[in-house]
């Protein structure tokens, strides 16, 4: 079962973010509501230039799963500030890392 802003997939878990850039302190703090519905708060002190804030937040959700920034990838909204992430790995393990970060 899903808190509506994670879902498991066969490859790992697909995450939905809403990005604050340049955040004063970064990390994940809850959820925020989405357009969509809900969404993990994820703060980056990064600008959203050139990627750089894109790159924050994938190498932020590897750090908190314990995970090489390559596990994490953007598959929606690269220029947006809400996003649709990919984390590879095993579903299950990834799934009850981030139950805990709402």
């Amino acid at each position: 079962m899903t808190d509506g802003w994670w879902r498991p997939g066969p490859d790992g878990i697909t995450v939905r973010v809403k990005v604050q850039p340049r955040a004063r302190r970064p990390g994940i703090s809850g959820l925020a509501p989405g357009v969509d519905g809900p969404r993990l708060r994820l703060a980056v002190t990064e600008a959203a230039e050139d990627g750089r804030a894109n790159r924050a937040v994938c190498a932020a959700l590897a750090a908190a799963l314990g995970l090489p920034a390559s596990a994490v990838s953007i598959l929606q909204g690269p220029a947006a500030r809400e996003k649709l992430v990919q984390v590879t790995g095993d579903a299950e393990a990834l799934a009850a890392r981030v139950r805990d970060w709402a």
